[in-house]
């Protein structure tokens, strides 16, 4: 495998080339172009490629415009053994500024990949598809089945991606590795609670702002509220290593009509970070409890408390411990460094797959963290040595997962 994974390894680079090269920002989130495209290059590799097109009011729903899911599957002897899941997704947060080379270019500068997506995680579709490669051509007596999850809404929160194809019964594996980095298996990472606070009051003229209800002036208590509970969660740590402390951020306000009129309505959008000894629905009890507790209660003023996106952590389930054992040792060997098993403070499509009690870890491509990836930032880089050393180890791990 490590012959072929040499051998083949300018074509990997080129397929993930011309993934980067296809844009598939969400938002706005018309992701099925770059689907038909990475399922053009799947079937170039000599793939069978099912295309799931999510219903349009679905993909509505989520926020996004078009969503296409791609599933291959490879059965080794039999078929009777385990069937594992490889899940990378296709959907980029968009590029932003500060770039000093074209985002969609896919430039290769050193020893580096240059481009939106080309470590989160397009990087991991030229990873699993090619370390499938390997093990079919490696000829070893194997049995079970291997499938490539091609997903496209993990910056929307997943609902129409993993969850989507497991809820449909187009899939029920025994294991799941999704998008990852090369240096940790990550077997837990941070949830999320997006929520939006709503103050309503009643406008009138600021030279006689008496007779009516401000609701920014509502607002700045509860501001302050959640600005002391960030405070405290700071002095809170997950007992998981590599998590941190829970997170609590106000990223958006908006509100007001003029700048002589009282504002009538203030709107603020929440982002909670959940640590994995947390519950989501407790969590959001005790935000809405803090929120009205903090809030006046003058003549014309509401609050009103709504759930935008829940994703609970990812925990490790039974079973995990098998997917840290054959990667973590092939991956300390491969990268002649000490691979461990860690916690990631960030939230994925992987806690689909651990959600409906399938053993999951996050393993692929990349450095020993998302900031040296710069991920989601400018210039998202991914090391060319990385690339391949991911795709030995992921196909020596899925040959001793599926060995006789």
């Amino acid at each position: 495998m490590r012959e072929f994974v040499e051998r083949h390894f300018d074509a990997e680079v080129e397929f993930l080339k011309a993934l980067v090269r296809v844009p598939s920002d969400n938002p706005p989130g018309d992701c099925a172009p770059h689907a038909e495209r990475a399922a053009e290059l799947l079937e170039e590799l000599g793939f069978r490629v099912e295309r799931h097109p999510v219903p349009e009011p679905f993909v509505r729903q989520n926020g996004m415009r078009s969503v296409t899911n791609l599933i291959v599957r490879h059965a080794f002897g039999r078929g009777a053994g385990p069937t594992v899941a490889l899940n990378a997704h296709g959907d980029v947060v968009p590029p932003g500024g500060g770039w000093a080379m074209d985002p969609y270019g896919a430039v290769e500068r050193g020893d580096a990949i240059y481009g939106r997506g080309v470590a989160v995680s397009k990087s991991d579709f030229a990873t699993y598809a090619f370390a499938l490669k390997a093990l079919i051509e490696s000829g070893r007596p194997l049995d079970g089945t291997v499938e490539l999850h091609f997903t496209y809404d993990e910056e929307a929160g997943g609902q129409i991606g993993p969850k989507y194809l497991l809820e449909q019964g187009l899939t029920r594996p025994n294991y799941a590795i999704s998008a990852g980095f090369s240096y940790a298996v990550t077997t837990a990472h941070n949830g999320c609670l997006h929520m939006e606070v709503v103050v309503r009051g009643r406008q009138a003229h600021a030279a006689m702002p008496e007779t009516g209800a401000d609701a920014l002036e509502a607002a700045v208590p509860i501001l302050s509220a959640l600005y002391a509970e960030r405070n405290r969660l700071g002095e809170r740590t997950s007992a998981v290593p590599g998590i941190g402390s829970p997170k609590l951020t106000v990223g958006l306000i908006s509100g007001g009509i003029n700048t002589n009129v009282v504002p009538d309505r203030v709107a603020m959008r929440l982002d909670r970070r959940l640590i994995p000894e947390e519950d989501g629905e407790a969590v959001e009890r005790d935000l809405h409890a803090l929120i009205h507790g903090a809030a006046p209660t003058p003549e014309g003023i509401e609050i009103e408390c709504r759930r935008i996106m829940l994703a609970e952590p990812l925990r490790a389930v039974e079973g995990t411990a098998r997917l840290v054992e054959v990667l973590a040792g092939h991956a300390s060997a491969v990268l002649d460094t000490e691979v461990r098993a860690t916690g990631a403070p960030l939230y994925t499509d992987a806690r689909h797959y651990a959600a409906a009690g399938i053993p999951t870890v996050l393993y692929g491509a990349g450095p020993r963290s998302i900031l040296e990836a710069h991920a989601h930032g400018a210039d998202e880089r991914l090391r060319i040595p990385d690339l391949k050393a991911a795709t030995e180890i992921v196909a020596l791990a899925l040959a001793d997962l599926l060995a006789t």
